[in-house]
């Protein structure tokens, strides 16, 4: 049998590999019968471990070690790790082949752990810090592709100096089912979580920003911030509790950050109070009708939103949300959020969206969070190869368990009506899987579990059969309910909880304006939400120009 390795490389190796700074382990995870590409990596491997002793291989197998591999998170073959010569893990993975450019990466992997030191650099390790949850990176590469070793040294230098990532090259030839998946069109692809994040070998300080806007939005938000303020490209300032504004906005979605452009533009002292920069549109993760782009991130749109506001000097409180509004007689408005502090304007423009409804059903408010979603579009990558529950039967629930095909089990959509009603382009292109089993006139009755999870209990429309179905994951998708508890003192709402509004976006009460999904506008767009939030600042503008003229 030939050596896996030609001549000239193997010179280079073994020259490399007796500079190690210290002992490395590497663990091998094949399966026997060999899985393709599994004798080949092997062999490799056993190559690499033969040229010195500081490299030791440490061979398992699928079914045979079990205990030991669930122990490493390792869910396919074939595997390498690579680890301290004490079995320290660092959470480097590489799946498949480590031939071709991939070479490299696997021995400068070795070479990082033997010398105990990311090579980041301190300004980038500091941002590697910041990420404070578990996280998974996968960069899906080719064997042939010069540039993508640079995202996978990158995944494995972050993994390495931060204990809270693991970070797997994936070789796209032997797992096509995580190309389909995450629609791989180029390489490398950055997969972050199991949602594929960016495209192309990035330069290390951008590649680390795309993944913290992923993983700890708010440390993203707030560096973004900095960096854009130091450009010159935001001049935004916190609000001022002493200061009475002109105009106050209070959300954060496009109706919003809209309202507070044209307003900006108006020369208005404006301040904007929000809680969710996007709002809805940040849980769509492609947005295919924004007049001029064919296709967009809703939290790439969101971003664009904000970037533009925050070019004027308007003052903003973020991540935050308004519980009161009240007014004495004509007097300025005076809003109050969550912690007790209060903020006066002469005009309001009330764009706070809405919220996702609940059921109130046992057990719901116990498991939210906690197998309980309302974002299959965020959350599918969690339920893959598990059974999971869409509540509804309109175009969201459809629209959800369409996200979820690629990765649940079993999907089962219920819905307390006897028909679906969901559009039936998108009705037949759902129910054509045989993963979908479709629970018409059926009702919620409780959520099961403890801590987490188990089980939803459905009841029929005439009461006479009760079954529980076991799933491990349950998205809610019957419908949205307006953010207008706060303002329903000062006006009367609609049946449906919503502020009745006019051609100009003024409501009844003078110099309070309303605009987006928690207007009585039928049509939920962000488009028609834009430029209702347009029209409201500069009603408002005309309003406070004529009560001051």
């Amino acid at each position: 049998m030939s050596h896996p390795l030609d001549a000239e490389t193997l010179d280079r190796l073994k020259t490399r590999l007796a500079g190690l700074q210290a002992p490395v382990r590497l663990v091998y995870v094949g399966q026997s019968p060999a899985c393709t590409g599994c004798r080949e990596q092997l062999d490799l491997l056993r190559a690499v471990a033969d040229t010195t002793a500081k490299v030791t291989l440490e061979t398992l197998d699928l079914v045979a070690d079990a205990p030991r591999v669930r122990e490493l998170g390792v869910d396919k073959v074939p595997a390498t790790l690579v680890q301290d010569a004490g079995g320290k893990d660092y959470g480097i993975r590489f799946y498949g082949l480590t031939s071709g450019y991939e070479f490299d990466s696997l021995v400068e992997a070795m070479e990082m752990v033997a010398a105990g030191d990311s090579g980041l650099g301190p300004e980038l390790e500091a941002l590697v810090a910041l990420i404070d949850r578990p996280l998974h990176l996968e960069v899906m590469v080719t064997l042939a592709c010069p540039y993508c070793p640079r995202m996978v040294r990158l995944a494995h230098r972050i993994a390495f100096s931060n204990p809270r990532v693991r970070a797997d090259m994936v070789d796209s030839a032997e797992f096509p089912e995580l190309v389909q998946r995450y629609r791989v069109s180029g390489v490398p692809r950055t997969v972050v979580d199991g949602r594929p994040a960016f495209e192309g070998a990035l330069d290390p300080a951008s590649a680390v920003l795309e993944i913290l806007k992923r993983s700890n939005p708010e440390a993203w938000e707030r560096i973004d911030a900095q960096m854009r303020t130091l450009a010159g490209e935001r001049r935004a300032r916190r609000l001022d509790p002493d200061h009475l504004y002109d105009l106050l906005i209070v959300g954060a979605g496009p109706a919003a950050m809209t309202a507070a452009l044209y307003g900006a533009r108006k020369a208005l002292d404006l301040a904007v109070i929000g809680k969710t920069v996007g709002g809805q549109m940040v849980n769509t993760e492609s947005i295919e009708n924004w007049p001029g782009i064919p296709e967009i991130g809703g939290q790439d749109l969101a971003g664009l939103f904000r970037r533009h506001a925050e070019r004027f000097p308007v003052a903003e409180r973020l991540g935050t949300e308004v519980v009161r509004v009240v007014r004495e007689a004509e007097g300025p408005f005076r809003v109050e959020t969550g912690d007790g502090t209060g903020y006066r304007a002469r005009a309001l423009i009330w764009a706070a969206g809405k919220r996702y409804r609940t059921l109130g059903v046992e057990g719901e408010a116990r498991l939210l969070g906690q197998g309980i979603a309302f974002c299959a579009t965020c959350d599918a990558p969690l339920y893959a190869g598990k059974r999971v529950a869409v509540i509804g039967g309109g175009n969201s629930a459809f629209t959800a368990a369409r996200d979820l095909l690629p990765y649940a089990r079993e999907i089962h959509i219920v819905n307390i009506l006897p028909d679906f009603q969901a559009d039936p382009v998108l009705y037949e292109q759902v129910t054509a899987s045989p993963q979908v089993h479709l629970h018409p006139a059926s009702h919620v009755r409780a959520f099961l579990g403890e801590d987490r999870l188990t089980g939803v209990r459905l009841e029929s429309a005439d009461g006479s059969e009760r079954r529980d179905l076991a799933v491990e994951g349950v998205f809610l998708e019957i419908g949205l309910v307006p953010n207008s508890a706060p303002v329903a003192d000062l006006l009367a709402l609609d049946p449906q909880g919503q502020i009745p509004v006019g051609r100009d976006q003024a409501t009844a009460v003078p110099g309070l304006f309303a605009a987006g999904d928690v207007t009585d506008e039928p049509d939920k767009q962000i488009v028609i939400a834009a430029a209702a939030g347009a029209k409201a600042a500069l009603t408002a503008e005309r309003y406070l120009r004529n009560r001051s003229g």
